[in-house]
């Protein structure tokens, strides 16, 4: 898995690309770990559109994300999420515990 990242607005947006599961634990942490740090965040947007494949694990850690992104002050939205990334998402009932665009 690769990431991008950028700041706009007080917004931070991380781009994923390809699968996101326990061997991008690391990646995906080194990510948002300097995010969650910054002042001048409000809120951490992750860009699902590239994203081929998430497992369990990827849920483990948007669940995670988004505790310490609140433990931060900060909210925690998905986007672009589709196909079966999306579905998975829908299952596990993530779309009704993270907003979603």
């Amino acid at each position: 898995m690769r990431t991008n990242t950028y700041i706009v607005s007080g917004r931070a947006i991380i781009s994923l690309y390809g699968r996101l599961d326990f061997n991008a634990n690391h990646e995906f942490k080194s990510a948002y770990e300097p995010i969650l740090k910054s002042a001048s965040v409000t809120e951490l947007e992750i860009d699902l559109n590239a994203v081929q494949y998430l497992d369990s694990s990827a849920l483990g850690m948007l669940l995670l994300l988004k505790e310490r992104a609140e433990q931060s002050g900060k909210s925690v939205v998905l986007s672009n999420c589709h196909g079966a990334v999306k579905q998975i998402l829908e299952v596990a009932n993530f779309l009704k515990l993270f907003k979603v665009k």
